[in-house]
């Protein structure tokens, strides 16, 4: 069972971190297997709006979104592979500066010939679970 310490905090007051957390609860007879840690590292990820999706001229398997991450802000192209991207979409955004899990630091850069002014990132992108 995965229990957020945000969720435990609207129980029982305790300033505690999550190891020292785990380490009662153990002592207690509750056994805390991991400790998850989401978001370490990432900074600059956005929400955006997709506001149109077309096909990439030079590949099958990539399309162009125009992503609105920014209040009042012009869209932006950003190359997507996702083949379930549509337009109305909320999504995850890092624009270039945004820093992903591992320290990696995300820059435009053309893919196949087109700029993409940052990347909209999949649940295991930004280290919440598996899914793609």
């Amino acid at each position: 069972m995965h229990v957020p310490i945000s969720w435990l905090r609207e129980f029982i007051s305790f300033d505690l971190d999550a190891q020292g957390l785990a380490d009662l609860l153990t002592m207690s007879g509750t056994e805390v297997e991991e400790i998850h840690s989401v978001g370490e590292g990432i900074e600059g990820i956005r929400v955006g709006e997709v506001r149109s999706v077309r096909s990439h001229p030079d590949a099958d398997r990539l399309v162009i979104c125009d992503v609105v991450h920014e209040p009042d802000g012009e869209p932006v192209e950003i190359v997507c592979g996702a083949p379930n991207v549509a337009e109305g979409m909320r999504v995850a955004v890092a624009p270039p500066g945004a820093v992903l899990p591992g320290g990696f630091r995300l820059e435009a850069r053309k893919l196949r010939g087109v700029l993409s002014h940052g990347m909209i990132l999949a649940e295991d992108e930004l280290g919440l679970s598996d899914d793609h």
